[in-house]
């Protein structure tokens, strides 16, 4: 009877860790769903879209809210921003705020 409790805490450690493994890349994976408009890791091409890569995670995650608030006006930002949890908010500011700027 003790064998197959140590293979249920065997398999719950292992599904534990498996979910670490794919949050790890949670942001980066949340943040491509940006690339259209932002660009490849937050750099955008031309003039229209602002960057995101390198902006500080506080400032990215300000915009957003502003977005999702309604208190800055947006095209499209403000149904996207609705879509994303607070927390996958904050993922996604964290990772373009790692990403290094378009020189």
């Amino acid at each position: 009877m003790q064998s197959i409790y140590r293979l249920g805490a065997g398999l719950l450690m292992l599904a534990a860790s498996l979910a670490q493994a794919q949050d790890a890349h949670l942001g980066r994976n949340l943040a491509a769903t940006c690339a259209n408009c932002h660009g490849t890791n937050g750099r955008a091409l031309g003039d229209t879209v602002k960057p995101l890569a390198g902006v500080s995670a506080d400032k990215i995650v300000a915009a957003i809210n502003d977005y999702k608030s309604g208190a800055q006006p947006a095209t499209i930002m403000h149904q996207i921003a609705k879509g994303y949890t607070d927390d996958q908010i904050k993922l996604i500011a964290a990772y373009f705020a790692a990403q290094p700027a378009k020189k």
